[in-house]
């Protein structure tokens, strides 16, 4: 085993700061959310307004199996929630911290 440098103090403070176990499985599903195309351009669609799969699957020019299957996953892991009118469901942004991440991305790359 190498020699750590860092004093007992900053390795105890990495050990406590570093993630493990559910809350890691947990940041990591989060972080998956922003991991593909087409959920990236959903969720900053619904950062502007509720929509259904077909305002969706227009809007963006996507396939609305493809949108629905996107939307699944999205409230699998509770980044969006529903709302119902009649025969129509519409989708929504569960929380707004979820665009803060977005826009800190954007931030992040300089845009």
């Amino acid at each position: 085993m190498k020699e750590i440098l860092l004093d007992k103090r900053l390795q105890t403070l990495v050990g406590e700061y570093v993630p493990q176990g559910e809350i890691l499985d947990d940041l990591v599903c989060f972080f998956s959310i922003f991991s593909d195309y087409t959920r990236l351009k959903m969720i900053s669609a619904l950062a502007i307004s509720e929509m259904c799969v077909s305002d969706i699957s227009n809007l963006l020019d996507l396939n609305q199996t493809t949108v629905s299957h996107q939307l699944r996953l999205l409230k699998n892991l509770n980044a969006v929630k529903t709302r119902r009118q009649g025969k129509v469901i519409f989708y929504s942004l569960r929380n707004e911290t979820l665009n803060d991440v977005l826009l800190k991305g954007v931030e992040f790359l300089g845009y």
